[in-house]
């Protein structure tokens, strides 16, 4: 690899206990990703990228919000420009993106797994880089699979709706050749979403087929979904995941609920009030059901999508009109809790909030539902979405070792599209290993590399195994498939 310009081997590790906690224990452990939106296909099917703007560019409303911001007409983010022209108006942006955590994460990716570090991105440069990145995609080590090696990821979990077939994942867990296991996520958010009954009725019809049942009632749509989680516990999930503004925790009477679930089959909005009631009931619910499961759940806390209209009417969701909100959650979040802990049917939880004002409730809050019999039950996430860059993983970070036990998190994770992320897992890495070098340079914690490096290796990768329950040695329909076609030889 030529001599880097930017990115070196000790970037962000700015003392030597740095450098020797991330060189000898962080690096060397494989990627355990719990939470991204990788598409499953893909990866069942080794996908082939054809150029770098089809796997960096397609899909990644990060980018597209800075080459709007820069000024970049909309069709070369989502529309009908080239992938040259696309790539290239990209390249324009960059260096305009200086401390912008994309900047980073551009030549994170472009070092590994590409091995660019002899120049940084720029209209001056896109094009030798694109030639060079497009002819290794080429190549097996870069299709989906074969990154995923490359970086040493040895599982994911994909966010799966109900109604999803996970053929994907039954593929991937009989393919011997596949060396990374792939796990679906359940991921129910439809199922609460009664305030556009068109959508809700076409989702509960695909529900209604994926369940081989008629959903004609609240309670039989708490039937199908109990069958449908079932299947993907035979499929091998072991995480709930739910994408909630807050945690829906309102009084309710289950026959205002039926009555809400009732107008939104009839094609009717429910009312303000009867709609809260019935997410909360429903939530409740699926949080009963995740406890039954075995599953670990997460909820991810906060946002507010497709703020601008115009662009939701053209584009569809995720697409990057997104952004943080600030509604008020502590005392639902708490409710929410509590009802399920009140009958001991709290699952492990992880809590994940998009506005870092918002650090402190979530860290105390986990102190609340620890109960001994798992440690870090109740965790506080990583920094996610707007907040998984170095400042926003900082303060999580501090703020998670000033209330509970860093020694007990499950780490980062990517929450991305793209096979080309897992340097965000590096990223959080070399963070981490400099925080904790920092303060045994202070001496706020003993100078002992072996102590403490065993925590960053916990950190990094084995607390999540743990927490989540993953079982990383080759699985049984893989050993059996791999035994039959060695018998064949």
């Amino acid at each position: 690899m030529a001599q880097s310009i930017f990115i070196t081997d000790d970037f962000l590790l700015e003392s030597e206990y740095a450098r020797e906690l991330y060189h000898k224990y962080a690096k060397v452990v494989p990627i355990v990703d719990f939470h991204c939106h990788l598409p499953p296909a893909q990866v069942a099917q080794n996908h082939v990228f054809e150029n770098m703007t089809q796997i960096w560019l397609a899909g990644d409303h990060y980018k597209w919000r800075l080459m709007r911001a820069n000024g970049v007409e909309e069709r070369y983010c989502t529309g009908d420009a080239s992938d040259w022209e696309k790539f290239e108006k990209w390249a324009e942006t960059v260096p305009h993106a200086l401390r912008n955590p994309a900047y980073h994460w551009t030549h994170l990716e472009l070092r590994r797994p590409f091995g660019i570090v002899d120049r940084l991105l720029e209209p001056k440069t896109a094009r030798s880089i694109w030639e060079e990145c497009n002819e290794k995609l080429a190549q097996p080590e870069f299709s989906a699979r074969g990154i995923m090696q490359q970086m040493n990821v040895a599982l994911v979990c994909t966010t799966d709706d109900p109604v999803d077939d996970l053929e994907s994942h039954r593929l991937v867990a009989e393919d011997a050749q596949c060396k990374t296991q792939m796990l679906p996520t359940w991921r129910p958010d439809k199922a609460l979403a009664i305030e556009d009954p068109e959508s809700f009725n076409a989702w509960v019809a695909r529900l209604e087929a994926a369940a081989d049942m008629k959903c004609d009632t609240y309670d039989a749509l708490l039937e199908a979904l109990h069958a449908r989680a079932e299947f993907f516990a035979s499929r091998g999930c072991k995480v709930a995941d739910h994408g909630i503004e807050v945690p829906y925790a309102d009084a309710y009477t289950l026959a205002d609920v039926r009555a809400a679930y009732d107008a939104a089959r009839a094609g009717k909005t429910p009312d303000a009030d009867k709609m809260v009631q019935y997410k909360s009931a429903l939530l409740y619910e699926l949080g009963l059901l995740n406890h039954k499961m075995g599953w670990a759940q997460q909820l991810h806390i906060g946002p507010i999508r497709n703020n601008s209209t115009r662009m939701f009417k053209a584009l569809g969701p995720d697409t990057g009109f997104d952004s943080v909100g600030d509604q008020p959650f502590a005392k639902p979040l708490a409710r929410f809790l509590d009802r399920l802990d009140e009958t001991d049917q709290l699952t492990r939880t992880v809590l994940y909030t998009i506005n870092p004002a918002s650090n402190m409730v979530i860290a105390s809050m986990a102190g609340n539902f620890q109960d001994g019999s798992v440690p870090g039950k109740v965790q506080f996430g990583s920094g996610w979405w707007f907040n998984d860059q170095l400042d926003g993983m900082q303060q999580q970070l501090e703020m998670l070792s000033q209330t509970g036990l860093l020694s007990r998190f499950v780490g980062m994770l990517t929450d991305s599209r793209s096979f080309l992320s897992y340097p965000r897992h590096d990223y959080f890495r070399r963070l981490l290993c400099n925080m904790i070098g920092h303060d045994m340079v202070r001496g706020l914690i003993p100078p002992i590399v072996e102590y403490t490096g065993r925590m960053v290796q916990s950190i990094c990768y084995a607390n999540a195994v743990n927490y989540f329950g993953f079982d990383l040695s080759l699985p049984s329909a893989k050993k059996a498939a791999a035994k039959k076609k060695n018998a064949k030889k």
